[in-house]
């Protein structure tokens, strides 16, 4: 048996279609139309794309003196290189116990580390991440309400834009949860863990955005905008500190856990929790809107385009997918993959307009032309 390939692992990665013993130890590439499905080279292409997008913009902005979305851009990848590993291969971190196999995400056209990893998946972290500090931004609720009420509301954005994609992803085969694993994965919304969709999709989210602002907003010892080491330092320092604040945000959760775990009373605590960032986010980015406060400045392209292309593309996955969806029995397609939450993705469409909608309509009043 190999050290990567344990039968949960095993078992989930056959599901998906393919054996988790034969794969590249490093990278491996394969063509998008041999992909499982049609989606799957349509997602990288929207994920990846976007990730770009935001580089390009963060770029834009570091040159403008705003070094906040250059330092959240690669933020996320320090997050995502700290926090993926232990969730791929937990025995080699002495987690086993603690964690077990947790989920494997279907081949891609690139992959890496044991066919683990995808590349969108590495894009991923930095698209969603800007997407929802831009919109935040756009609405001048950093400016006008401070970097904790922000990261509340970035908090929100997440949650919204991250669930469409998050409660659609098992149907399409594009990753599999190992629902065995009761130490993680349960309760469940529908075919999605509740610590994902609260803690992952919102909390951590949130926090990192909270600590990059303060770390790396204002100006440095030479009162110019922070670059060079200092900048490095503190984007590393955000990273590394953003997964222990997904662990404070669970203890309450866990308390009814251990081997014989309280599923009902965790589901009720994750609930409490998913709730509040609902009515917390949207009360701010409601209150932003009737405030009438001016932009802070011309609407970007990144931020005029970008959220809604990637809606746009959720919700042509979520057409296509639900005939399947609608036939399902048990929670199972005819093809026996699981579905995720159609109401709660309905009410996450929802808000994510609701965003898209106060920021169009905010810059619209002050009538700004695009920053291009």
């Amino acid at each position: 048996m190999s050290s990567t390939c344990e039968p949960a692992a095993e078992q989930v990665t056959r599901e998906l279609g393919f054996d988790c013993h034969d794969v590249s130890t490093v990278v491996s590439v394969r063509a998008p139309w041999d992909l499982a499905h049609w989606s799957m080279p349509v997602l990288e292409a929207l994920i990846i794309g976007g990730a770009v997008f935001a580089l390009v913009h963060a770029w834009r902005r570091y040159r403008q003196g705003d070094p906040t979305n250059l330092a959240l851009w690669f933020t996320s990848l320090v997050y995502l290189f700290v926090t993926e590993p232990p969730l791929y291969f937990p025995e080699w971190f002495g987690l086993d116990k603690q964690y077990g196999f947790i989920f494997a995400h279907n081949q891609f056209t690139v992959q890496f580390m044991w066919d683990r990893l995808p590349l969108y998946i590495v894009a991923f972290y930095p698209a969603i991440s800007q997407l929802a500090y831009e919109l935040i931004r756009a609405l001048g609720i950093f400016k006008n309400r401070g970097a904790a009420t922000g990261a509340v509301a970035v908090a929100f954005a997440c949650q919204v834009f991250y669930e469409v994609f998050d409660q659609i992803g098992p149907q399409l085969k594009w990753w599999a949860w190992n629902q065995d694993n009761t130490l993680v994965n349960h309760p469940m919304m529908a075919s999605v863990p509740m610590n994902s969709v609260v803690l992952f999709a919102s909390v951590s989210m949130g926090a990192m955005t909270y600590l990059v602002v303060r770390l790396t907003g204002g100006t440095g010892a030479d009162g110019r905008p922070r670059h060079g080491t200092s900048l490095a330092l503190r984007v590393l320092l955000a990273g590394i500190l953003t997964p222990p604040t997904m662990a404070i945000a669970g203890i309450p959760s866990s308390l009814f856990g251990g081997d014989d775990p309280n599923t009902s009373a965790q589901a009720w605590i994750l609930g409490v929790e998913l709730a509040v960032v609902w009515l917390a986010g949207a009360f701010i980015v409601v209150r932003e809107y009737r405030a009438n406060h001016e932009p802070l400045e011309p609407l970007a392209s990144f931020s005029r385009y970008y959220p809604a292309l990637y809606l746009g593309g959720m919700a042509l996955f979520w057409i296509t997918a639900l005939p399947a969806y609608l036939g399902a029995h048990g929670g199972l397609t005819s093809d026996g993959t699981p579905t995720g939450s159609g109401p709660y993705a309905l009410a996450c469409f929802a808000g994510a307009v609701l965003l898209l909608t106060a920021m169009y309509r905010t810059h619209s009043r002050a009538q700004s032309p695009a920053l291009t």
